[in-house]
């Protein structure tokens, strides 16, 4: 009796310190060292899952499930996958997603190349993704060849002179590859503390820029009581000097150092200026113009450069380096990189310049987008509509707002362009 009860608060209970990310329908990677907990909380999770959404168990090892016939209670209503041969089970996580209709799946340990390709597939067709990998921390995970995948991978790029010297670093820096399969790690340090990154893009960049992390701790230190934390975590070494990302600062450097993102250096140079005097370079200034509007700011567009407090282009542009931004960076003006000419677009870098970013949700944007776009197929007014570029999280809802109206819809493009096409029926 005294074992069936052991064995009952091992394996129930175990995600109530997530439970509120395991239930966001964000794609979760669990990560922690043999042992300390990993299958345990995958386990409850498809539990607890199963009880709303129809959840998949890809059961490598039959750790999850059990070996037997019937599946362990300990994974509540959702089905198990078994996999013939350890080899196999990317295949099987194709094959689950392709044939059985999965809201989540679950997996236990990917550590092969050709699972974390299946992960990155599984990610992009609106299904949720919990799975589990070996390593400590999310640094270790970057400098594993086989797994770095899952969170975006690292690519060697080779700056110019003039970029080099405007980041203080050495010419071969290291910068993310893609956008991340997993939109969460969870680090497990034991079964009662966890350091949880919920911006992996985020966290990643931070780290590979050698900058300082911010991170939330979760510790449970009684019978339903969980403490949290913000702590500040630094790069390790080694992650630093495989991509030459020492960084060098003057020690008579000024306050407002060159690598501070744009939106900061305009904040200081404001100070109490209330009306920002805007310089755009490649975008519509009818665009800009309603973007300022629709956010009530006072925004001038001006057309002579040295009137400006601020130059806005396109990443397009900005690569190129034509003569008049190269001369704006000189002068120390600075200068906003937008990734598209869309009002959208202007109305996040507005926000951002003038501290509004926590006001506006781009998730709630992206989302009002798709339901117009699915409201003027359903009306006749369009076969098919093409959405903005957005993240493989916020694809996958409008994929699912799609398929809740029973349209037809397909990501195209490559990254960081890649976006969501919704079709009538009859369209295709």
């Amino acid at each position: 009796m005294g074992l069936t009860c052991r064995v009952g608060r091992a394996v129930f209970g175990t995600i109530d310190i997530i439970r509120d990310i395991v239930e966001s329908g964000r794609n979760i990677l669990l990560l922690g060292r043999p042992g300390v907990g990993k299958t345990t909380m995958l386990r409850e999770t498809a539990r607890v899952l199963g009880e709303k959404k129809r959840v998949i168990v890809v059961d490598t090892s039959n750790e999850i499930a059990g070996d037997g016939d019937i599946p362990h209670p300990g994974i509540g209503r959702a089905r198990r996958m078994q996999v013939p041969r350890p080899e196999l089970q990317h295949e099987v996580m194709i094959e689950a997603v392709e044939n059985h209709m999965p809201e989540v799946i679950i997996i236990d340990e990917i550590g092969r190349e050709l699972e974390a390709q299946a992960a990155r597939t599984i990610a992009e067709r609106g299904v949720q993704l919990v799975a589990t990998a070996h390593g400590n921390t999310l640094d270790n995970l970057l400098m594993n060849p086989t797994l770095c995948d899952l969170v975006g991978g690292i690519q060697s790029v080779t700056l110019s002179d003039e970029e080099a010297r405007r980041r203080r670093t050495q010419k071969t820096v290291l910068e993310r590859k893609a956008p991340p399969t997993f939109d969460t790690v969870v680090e497990i340090q034991d079964r009662n503390t966890l350091v949880i990154h919920h911006d992996v893009a985020q966290a990643v960049d931070t780290l590979l820029r050698g900058y300082p992390l911010q991170a939330e701790v979760r510790r449970r230190v009684g019978e339903g009581h969980i403490e949290t934390e913000e702590v500040t975590i630094e790069p390790t070494t080694t992650l630093q000097q495989a991509g030459g990302l020492t960084r060098r600062r003057s020690e008579t450097a000024p306050a407002a150092a060159p690598s501070e993102p744009p939106a900061v250096q305009v904040r200081r140079a404001l100070g109490q200026q209330s009306t920002l005097r805007l310089f755009p370079y490649g975008i519509s200034q009818n665009r800009l113009k309603q973007a300022a509007k629709s956010l009530s700011l006072p925004v001038i567009i001006v057309n002579d450069i040295g009137e400006a407090d601020m130059l806005m282009t396109l990443r397009s542009y900005y690569r190129k380096r034509p003569q008049l931004i190269a001369d704006a960076e000189r002068r120390g003006l600075p200068v906003y990189v937008l990734r598209s000419n869309t009002v959208t677009q202007m109305e996040q870098a507005l926000a951002d310049i003038f501290g509004l970013a926590a006001e506006i949700d781009p998730y709630a944007q992206a989302l009002e987008e798709a339901r117009q776009a699915i409201d003027r197929i359903l009306s006749g007014q369009a076969s098919s509509v093409e959405l903005s570029p957005q993240s493989a999280y916020v694809r996958r809802l409008q994929h699912e707002l799609a398929r809740q109206a029973n349209l037809i819809s397909r990501s195209m493009g490559k990254e960081p362009r890649r976006r969501v096409r919704i079709y009538a029926n009859d369209a295709i």
